[in-house]
């Protein structure tokens, strides 16, 4: 039950209302404090982090990933809700000295940083 709940909190997240260049800054925003340290500013896991993980960062412009993005457009939400690989990412920067203050994640973030990030990927080539 919690995971469908979880689920469902992640395809609400990608139901568009109409979009503003602030929805753009802020999901940049949001990706550039919590992704690119190991993402990188592109999207190809060329973050300082990239390498630092076990399984390394995948690289997110790939025409492998844009397929999965495609068959499954709430990848990346579900990705950040339901944390796949465990303690993956807390434990990747604690292993680095990397303090990333805590985030309440609100339905906004998650589409506005799901915009941001389909964005730039779709536009990578």
């Amino acid at each position: 039950m919690k995971i469908l709940f979880i689920v469902s909190l992640g395809c609400l997240s990608l139901m568009q209302t109409s979009r503003s260049f602030a929805d753009d800054v802020s999901g940049k925003n949001l990706y550039s404090q919590r992704c690119a340290m190991c993402h990188g500013t592109d999207l190809k896991a060329t973050g300082p982090l990239a390498d630092r993980s076990n399984p390394p960062t995948p690289d997110l412009t790939t025409s492998a990933f844009k397929q999965r993005l495609k068959a499954y457009p709430g990848v990346i939400v579900s990705s950040i809700i339901l944390r796949p690989n465990g303690d993956l990412i807390p434990r990747t920067l604690q292993e680095n000295g990397v303090k990333l203050a805590q985030h309440v994640w609100t339905v906004k973030d998650f589409r506005d940083l799901n915009q941001y990030m389909s964005g730039v990927i779709s536009k990578s080539r």
